[in-house]
């Protein structure tokens, strides 16, 4: 078995490209209230490959516009700057890793995934008070570590594939036993070098931790949306598996039954709209 430290990790993160500036720009701006809307919808129309993308999202049949949307201005004026920022944040991401260069990771279900646990996310965090996008970009991001070890390491992340069909674990599982090290450690790498929040690094490193500290909402936020999105079963990945959560977990997030079956319904029906970035 081929055994990864974090000083193998670290060359192969730093050699990944930066994400544009008006993303970095528009994840700053997650936790401010007082945005210049018009200001960051005049960057995003500087990015033709960015603006072009999210005007194909915009003008999908799911929004069920009445006439076509030219400009970025006047997408954020139909449909509002959050679900704009949401669609151009979502597709930098996935734009920045090539579908062709994953291995044996299979493109579609994995951002299918990280799309069903974003929505799960925001409407979690909806209801524990938590910031909204915030929670949203973290859920998008936290299998991250998975697409940088199938492009950086693909012989290695092989042998993750194999250990995991012939012993019908988790991807964390066959991670730890082959490489010694897990997505979610890389994820954090990765969200360093990013330059990320803090709150939102810690969401990437722990959403497989055994507890969650006091302290941590969003943390807890993540690690529920990735479960609930394994149970909705949104990839399309036949090998789903959905993880066992910490003891004390439910009680911990303080909802009610009823209330995380109204997160999973509205989460199914805005799944449909946030997926469409995937193929775009």
């Amino acid at each position: 078995m081929t055994r990864l430290a974090l000083a193998d990790v670290l060359p192969a993160v730093n050699k990944l490209p930066s994400l544009p500036t008006v993303v970095m720009e528009l994840l700053a701006s997650l936790d401010q209230e007082d945005v210049n809307i018009d200001a960051l919808a005049a960057k995003i129309t500087q990015d033709q490959a960015l603006t072009a993308k999210t005007l194909r999202l915009a003008n999908s049949s799911f929004y069920g516009m009445a006439h076509q949307i030219t400009t970025i201005a006047e997408a954020i004026a139909v449909l509002g700057f959050r679900t704009v920022r949401g669609l151009v944040t979502t597709a930098a991401l996935i734009g920045t890793f090539s579908n062709q260069a994953s291995g044996r990771l299979s493109f579609t279900p994995f951002w299918r995934h990280s799309i069903a646990a974003a929505v799960c996310a925001r409407q979690l965090a909806v209801q524990l008070k938590l910031n909204a996008e915030q929670a949203y970009t973290a859920g998008l991001l936290h299998d991250i570590g998975r697409l940088v070890l199938a492009t950086e390491f693909p012989r290695e992340f092989e042998e993750v594939m194999t250990y995991r069909a012939q012993h019908d674990c988790t991807p964390l599982a066959a991670e730890l036993a082959v490489l010694g090290i897990d997505h979610a450690t890389v994820g954090q790498v990765l969200t360093q070098h990013w330059k990320f929040p803090l709150v939102m690094q810690q969401a990437v490193a722990s959403h497989h931790a055994p507890a969650v500290p006091e302290g941590q909402p969003l943390t807890l936020a993540i690690q529920v949306a990735d479960a609930l999105a394994h149970a909705l079963d949104l990839s399309g990945d036949e090998d789903d598996l959905v993880p066992m959560l910490p003891r004390g977990t439910w009680q911990q997030l303080g909802l009610s039954d009823a209330t995380l079956m109204t997160v999973m319904a509205n989460s199914e029906k805005q799944f449909e709209g946030a997926s469409l970035a995937i193929n775009s």
